[in-house]
Order: structure tokens, then C-alpha cells, then sequence
């Protein structure tokens, strides 16, 4: 992605932020000069990868296979792994219409997708085979706003603003807006987008990134350049 649609996605994104009721915390705007200038005190938003995530999975075709976030805060891996402690996380994602973010799953992460406000949000569900791998005949499990829910393999499912889904290591899904662009929240254990992600199709979870101008905020992606 050029860095200026990057520039601009962010504003666009905090507009329509915003515009639903929710304001993104100080240092979402500070400037790469500003965030270098406090890195001692950020120690916690740099290790835990809080901030702006813009990704076209390295397919170069974000308006049809891409994903705004902004994780709002992370727990800690460690703590998750002794059973106590930081073991959550959050984050705002921006799904435009007909926007895949592909077909997907996670070993360690359960999250609850919630559709904040907007369009209507589509997932597709299928479940796992006996290793945990992709299985286009298996349906499984899941919660919407805490009900019990089959799934068939394919199957779609509708979230209008309001509703949430709950999905579970092995869940395979898939989601896009329908209708215009939705709003989601996602609350999920302590997210790892380096190594939980694990997709149908080999795709990359971040954005090659070419450099046209300067950044207006640092993405997570940036952060080991700007503070090795």
C-alpha cells in the first residue's frame, strides 16, 4: 500500500469512529516525532503492538481484500499462559463493503466480533478438521450475543448493529460489510497478530508499504523500525 492511502485511511476511519461514539485514545495521534519523543514512557503500547493496523494482506487490492484496526490495548502472553493477569485484549476494526478480510483462523485467540454500528457485517463459518486445519465439510459451533448456534460449512450469518458473534480456536471464518461500512468491536485473550493468524490461502497479515510520503502516525507494523 502507498503510505498516502494509508494517511488517508486513518483519517477516514477516525471520521467514521467518531461518528458512532467512540474516540480513540491520545496517543492515536500523535505524530512519529511525538511517539519517538516518548518511547520510554510507551514501553507497554510499543511491546503490545497497540495502535493503527491498515493491511491489504499484501495483495495490493485493499478496497476488495483488506482490513482497518486499531487495537485499544493487549494483554500479555505470559500471563495467559500462568492463567492470570492482562489475558485480554481490544480493538476497532473498520470492515468496508464487500471488503473481504479472508478466511481465517486463530490457535490461541477466542474473541467475541461485535458490530458496532453501520452496515450489516457477513461472516462465513466453517469448522476444522482433526488437526485444527481448514475443512470445507465441517460445521461446528458457536454463540451470537450468547446464544447457542449451529453452523453448517459455508454457512453465512448476518450481524446487524448490535449483535456479536463469540468464536473459538478452530473456528474458521471470514466477514465483509454488506451495505455500506460497519463499525466492529472485537474483545478477545491476548491477541498475537505476528503468529495466531492462520489463513486458508498463503496471504501475508501485513501491508509492503511504499514510502510516498511521510506517515502521519506510526502504524504497528512500523514500530520496529522507529524502535529497534
Amino acid at each position: 500500500m502507498k503510505r498516502s492511502r494509508i494517511n488517508t485511511t486513518m483519517a477516514e476511519a477516525d471520521e467514521l469512529i467518531k461518528r458512532y461514539g467512540f474516540t480513540l485514545p491520545p496517543f492515536a495521534y500523535w505524530t512519529p516525532d511525538q511517539f519517538q519523543a516518548n518511547a520510554d514512557i510507551a514501553q507497554n503500547i510499543i511491546n503490545a503492538r497497540c495502535g493503527w493496523d491498515i493491511t491489504d494482506y499484501g495483495a495490493g487490492r485493499y478496497d476488495e481484500m483488506g482490513l482497518f484496526l486499531f487495537t485499544l490495548r493487549n494483554g500479555r502472553l505470559a500471563d495467559l499462559k500462568r492463567g492470570g493477569g492482562m489475558c485480554y485484549a481490544e480493538k476497532l476494526l473498520i470492515s468496508k463493503q464487500d471488503q473481504l478480510s479472508p478466511m481465517h483462523t486463530h490457535v490461541i485467540k477466542a474473541e467475541d466480533i461485535i458490530n458496532r454500528g453501520g452496515a450489516k457485517l457477513i461472516i462465513e463459518l466453517f469448522g476444522s478438521d482433526e488437526t485444527g486445519a481448514f475443512a470445507n465439510d465441517k460445521g461446528g459451533v458457536v454463540y451470537c450475543d450468547g446464544i447457542y448456534k449451529e453452523f453448517t460449512p459455508g454457512e453465512k450469518l448476518t450481524l446487524m448493529p448490535g449483535q456479536s458473534i463469540t468464536l473459538m480456536p478452530g473456528d474458521w471464518h471470514a466477514f465483509w460489510g454488506d451495505g455500506g461500512d460497519v463499525l466492529i468491536g472485537e474483545v478477545s485473550t491476548v491477541n498475537d497478530d505476528e503468529t495466531d493468524n492462520i489463513f486458508k490461502d498463503p496471504i501475508g497479515r501485513f501491508s509492503d508499504i511504499v514510502e510516498d510520503e511521510d506517515p502521519t502516525h506510526l502504524l504497528v507494523s512500523d514500530y520496529k523500525a522507529y524502535f529497534a
